[in-house]
């Protein structure tokens, strides 16, 4: 699957307090998140953009081909814009430096989360992507899933009850 330029929605200025699904899929679909160095330089590189643009990182799971992310802006000015250009700028160029090669597709997919209810529906669908993939049979036991908020235990506990 390739993505195409799928916008960002025009009536939304994407400030504030909001929470977004996010799915960034490698270039040209290559499995380059299979190993662990890999893996770490690229979650600083988000983390250093949520920091930067004031967003928690409720969620991550990296596929061997892909990221997912649930993230929420924890301050009226936090951008997700700013978040998703430096999360994918920053990863990206740290990637090919260390790595010698291209990281990311051009476009990826965002979803605004609405509710609270449907959150917690996105943290499932996240975390339990290893397990519908075929590649664990527990959450826990796959290496590439968390949260950079929460403690993964609380988090699995929490999507359980929901």
């Amino acid at each position: 699957m390739y993505t195409g330029n799928p916008g960002h929605l025009k009536s939304f200025n994407y400030l504030g307090f909001h929470r977004y699904s996010l799915t960034f899929c490698t270039y040209q679909r290559q499995p380059l998140f299979v190993r662990e160095p890999a893996v770490a330089l690229v979650l600083l590189q988000i983390s250093r953009a949520a920091v930067e643009q004031r967003f928690a990182v409720i969620a991550y799971c990296f596929m061997p081909d892909h990221l997912h992310l649930l993230v929420e802006g924890q301050a009226e000015a936090s951008d997700g814009k700013g978040f998703l250009t430096r999360a994918k700028q920053y990863s990206g160029h740290a990637y090919s430096k260390q790595f010698q090669g291209r990281l990311w597709q051009r476009y990826g997919f965002e979803h605004v989360l609405r509710d609270e209810e449907f959150t917690l529906a996105v943290a499932r669908y996240i975390l339990n992507n290893p397990i519908r993939a075929g590649l664990v049979r527990n959450v826990g036991d796959y290496p590439f899933v968390g949260s950079l908020g929460y403690d993964l235990g609380d988090l699995l506990d929490a999507i359980r009850s929901g």
